[in-house]
């Protein structure tokens, strides 16, 4: 079987909700950085023969399968198809998965991978909001209802029961939540990013262009304190989460580029990495965030390696919960952990951010010489994407 090769990685600068990415039409976004994998690998643009996009609020203007009209906004020949796809969380390393799985058995050569989310313009649930206020009914049918009687699905209360389960206290989550801050204010600061975040020009609200460019994260806050954390109220009355251990509502968009053997030849093309191992589970949707842990035990298991053989681990940080559980079940070393900051500094741009860990956690692995890095993160529905991967 043909191997997948990643040969290309971009992501733009997170942008706060209302911030400085929120002038940009999602389409445009997506599009920024197709043509940046396009321009950073040197492919010739009609070669890429699919690409697949995720996207969670798939509503307004990031609707109408926003993959194709990514494809239509940017540099790439009307030939190139686009789909869009909804793992929730996960919906661009899924993006990923398939893309890899599509050169891998020789159906196509050169896919991009990508997802895109602009938390302002299309707001984290609308699409049930929209749909319930059009009186067009719930995803709940009766067959789940009868399933799960009085269960309202909630990721506010699975990071909750997820701290609780795994003995976590406030002072743990919050200072989780401080150190992705600092992690992530000296990955910008030593310029770790630059190589894979795409500068945009911050655009106005009518989409006139103010010659100031976005290419750092908005969302880190670099005069950050434990004190200033450890104040903030629970989001549930006696809670330990509270908004500042959760990830951020953000603007974004990410992608790679990935190609089997004959891309590389046929494209003149070197390898980033090499796509070790891909699984997906399902796991208990009422806890919902848990499933990086079963999902991490048995990726290793089906990949023959150990945790001690991966260098790096990026794990979504929706809550802090997330990452501290998943630490404790495996035994992982902290240090190898989200090693420039998560999304609670970073942002969580939904279904862009399975690429942007991607795109992080390779420039992480070529910075420091390492060899293999896990991806995985918690999706709505109580389901999991892992991701192994080799640098080269």
């Amino acid at each position: 079987m043909n191997q997948a090769y990643i040969v290309a990685t971009a992501r733009t600068a997170g942008g706060r909700r209302g911030g400085q990415l929120s002038g940009w039409h999602p389409v445009d976004l997506g599009a920024a950085v197709i043509d940046a994998l396009v321009a950073r690998s040197g492919i010739d643009p009609a070669a890429v023969d699919d690409v697949i996009f995720g996207c969670v609020s798939q509503v307004g203007e990031q609707a109408s399968n926003v993959a194709r009209n990514v494809v239509l906004a940017s540099g790439l020949p009307e030939s190139v198809p686009g789909t869009t796809i909804d793992r929730q969380c996960g919906s661009s390393q899924q993006a990923l998965h398939f893309a890899a799985q599509a050169v891998m058995s020789g159906s196509m050569d050169a896919v991009i991978a990508g997802g895109v989310e602009s938390m302002t313009r299309a707001p984290m649930f609308s699409p049930n909001a929209l749909a319930a206020k059009a009186g067009l009914g719930s995803y709940m049918s009766p067959a789940m209802q009868a399933r799960y009687p009085g269960v309202e699905f909630s990721q506010f209360r699975g990071a909750e029961m997820i701290a609780t389960k795994h003995g976590l206290s406030r002072d743990e989550l919050d200072r989780y939540a401080f150190d992705s801050h600092r992690r992530a204010m000296a990955a910008t600061r030593e310029g770790h990013f630059s190589a894979e975040i795409v500068p945009l020009e911050i655009r106005r609200p009518d989409g006139s262009g103010s010659g100031e460019m976005h290419a750092v994260d908005e969302g880190i806050r670099f005069d950050a304190t434990l004190e200033g954390i450890q104040a903030v109220k629970p989001i549930a009355e006696g809670g330990l989460c509270s908004a500042a251990t959760a990830s951020q509502i953000c603007d974004g968009a990410s992608g790679v580029l990935v190609v089997n053997e004959r891309g590389l030849k046929a494209l003149g093309l070197s390898p980033l990495a090499r796509i070790h191992h891909m699984s997906v589970l399902g796991h208990d949707p009422v806890v919902m965030l848990e499933a990086p842990i079963p999902a991490t035990v048995r990726t290793l298991q089906k990949a023959g390696l150990s945790i001690d053989d991966i260098d790096l681990f990026e794990v979504n940080e929706a809550f802090a919960p997330v990452p501290l559980a998943w630490l404790k079940s495996l035994g992982a070393d902290p240090a190898r952990l989200n090693v420039n900051g998560g999304a609670i500094a970073l942002g969580h741009p939904l279904g862009a951010s399975g690429t942007r860990l991607m795109s992080t956690l390779l420039n992480a692995l070529g910075q420091r010489g390492k060899r293999y890095g896990l991806q995985t993160m918690c999706e709505g529905g109580g389901m999991a994407n892992v991701t192994i991967v080799e640098r080269l």
